[in-house]
């Protein structure tokens, strides 16, 4: 997740709505490993997930792209030389090539590299599905090139094969790739419509939710800075401003039936508080051996 990027958002300012609110008991969110655990070991890697796990985190993220052969397999940026000895997409190898490369090679600092020549490749997600049979993954589809249907019908067979459906929900940032996903496999909804209802609530004290009363999922930044754009006849103005959950957003989004809230980006104490008093589901961090300590 790139925290620090500023959004655009186009909000339609209206009358206040009625809103019948929710309430529940604050509980103890899920620990998500984000990445597997980034700060603690060479991210979306098989060590980094056995970390994470043993520090006690309750539930991973991963990330996947689609290889050459069109296998899913665990890698975020753009470039394999973010994090790899090789460069180019991820698209442009076999999940056999991918695997022989060096997933460890830029995890450290600039003089102590503890991961590097260990052998650590980039895992397929079959793979990493069938080493921890038990584990619940939340998996980010942030592949720059896939085609949206290739990716589902990828996703889908894996998901199937190695009987994770139960264990499993699909998210990501570009909404192309949820929206062909068939009805079997579980997802998050849209980043933008979780965006743009948090921007209602925050700014017009206007709840818009979905009224099915389906059981859904969410995941959003708990503090996002963005811009609004406000349009006027003879032209528009902008203005910065901080989207952040808060008791009135979570009885919104709670008040049409079932939702699954997960909260990105929550790396101190006092953030963890925060979504914890919330009653926020899940929390995504970048370090579970840091939460291991702080939660003792």
């Amino acid at each position: 997740m790139h925290l620090h990027k500023k959004m655009i958002l186009a909000l339609t300012l209206s009358s206040l709505s009625a809103m019948t609110f929710a309430t529940s008991l604050p509980l103890s969110p899920q620990i998500i490993a984000h990445r597997g655990g980034t700060a603690d070991a060479p991210e979306n890697t098989v060590p980094a997930i056995k970390l994470a796990l043993e520090n006690k985190a309750d539930a991973v993220w991963i990330t996947v792209q689609l290889s050459r052969d069109g296998i899913p397999v665990l890698y975020r940026p753009s470039d394999l030389s973010s994090l790899t000895q090789e460069k180019g997409a991820v698209s442009h190898y076999t999940a056999k090539e991918l695997a022989q490369m060096d997933a460890g090679w830029a995890f450290g600092t600039a003089t102590d590299h503890p991961y590097r020549d260990k052998h650590i490749g980039i895992p397929q997600l079959d793979t990493v599905l069938k080493t921890f049979p038990t584990t619940t993954f939340y998996i980010d589809i942030k592949t720059p090139d896939a085609d949206p249907q290739q990716m589902a019908a990828a996703l889908s067979k894996v998901l199937q094969e190695t009987h994770s459906l139960q264990r499993t929900r699909i998210y990501s940032t570009d909404s192309r790739y949820l929206s062909v996903l068939p009805a079997t496999l579980p997802k998050f909804e849209s980043r933008d419509m979780t965006r743009t209802a948090l921007a209602n609530i925050t700014m017009a004290h206007q709840c818009q939710i979905k009224a099915d009363k389906q059981p859904r999922w969410y995941a959003l930044e708990m503090k996002r800075e963005v811009e609004v754009v406000e349009k006027y006849t003879l032209g528009e103005a902008r203005s910065k401003a901080t989207l952040e959950w808060d008791k009135e957003a979570m009885d919104c989004f709670r008040s049409q039936g079932e939702a699954h809230i997960i909260l990105i980006g929550i790396n101190d104490e006092a953030d963890y508080k925060q979504a914890k008093s919330l009653g926020a589901d899940g929390v995504l961090v970048n370090s579970p051996a840091l939460f291991k300590t702080l939660l003792r």
